[in-house]
């Protein structure tokens, strides 16, 4: 029996992943590596690359910033009360259970060029929907959880007595933060890091529907991927897409030996 469900395990695991990525990888290369080189190299390639890049990069720091305040505020927030709490516990995982292409159409209701808060910024000449903060915002939206899920258990194992310790001491919240809290939670924040990372890379609906999908203004790999496929140039997005994955595949990777070195010390 259990060779039964190892086997049924290793079976799920090759249709799902394995197989799929091997797909990808003899597709990307079709044309040899010429081919996956030119996919590459086109201007909309390069520039889809570098707006995914610019992205993660910019979520990375506000989720990392806004991350871990929430989750010191939802653990040590004195001041929340039980049901602000709870209120602010469920929207931190409304986006999963929200779909991501929901969560952009949310944020063109409310920050697109026919709203009044769109046509404020558009007015003043800073344009939200369908351009970069646009984008940012949506990605925002789906990965935020990420950093706080991993924060929050740990400030709830370790407690507040070595706080409160430092605080008798004379010492003041920030340095109490960098010198105490930041010592414990470091790894948590790791973790979430490199999930964002692998998130951000990969986020298709919310952008797809903020972004408009401009070629050379607005387009992300995904969005590029998507857009290949529907012009039938195929290997071009098999080329892409594998950059996209082995991104992903490195950062999990990354994220274990994290887990591994962590456990060493």
């Amino acid at each position: 029996m259990r060779r039964l469900w190892i086997t049924l395990t290793w079976l799920v695991f090759s249709i799902l992943i394995l197989i799929p990525l091997v797909v990808l990888t003899t597709g990307a290369f079709d044309e040899g590596g010429k081919g996956f080189l030119q996919a590459l190299g086109r201007p909309e390639a390069m520039h889809a690359l570098m707006m995914t890049g610019m992205i993660v990069v910019v979520v990375t720091l506000l989720n990392g910033i806004f991350g871990i305040m929430m989750g010191v505020y939802l653990v040590r927030g004195t001041w929340i009360s039980r049901k602000l709490r709870q209120l602010f516990n469920s929207i931190v995982d409304l986006p999963y259970a929200v779909s991501p292409v929901i969560g952009g159409l949310m944020i063109v209701l409310l920050l697109g060029p026919d709203t009044v808060i769109g046509a404020f910024f558009e007015n003043i000449g800073f344009k939200v929907v369908y351009a970069f903060p646009g984008m940012v915002i949506a990605t925002l939206f789906v990965t935020f959880p990420l950093m706080v899920r991993e924060v929050m258990p740990v400030l709830q194992e370790i407690g507040t007595d070595q706080e409160e310790a430092a605080s008798t001491l004379g010492a003041y919240s920030w340095r109490t933060f960098w010198q105490v809290t930041w010592p414990s939670i470091r790894w948590a924040v790791i973790y979430g890091t490199i999930l964002t990372v692998a998130r951000s890379l990969g986020e298709f609906g919310a952008v797809l529907v903020v972004s408009g999908n401009i070629i050379n203004k607005t387009q992300t790999a995904t969005t590029l991927v998507y857009q290949d496929m529907e012009n039938f140039n195929v290997t071009a997005a098999n080329g892409v897409a594998l950059v996209l994955a082995v991104f992903s595949i490195g950062l999990l990777l990354l994220m274990e030996r994290a887990k591994k070195r962590k456990e060493v010390l």
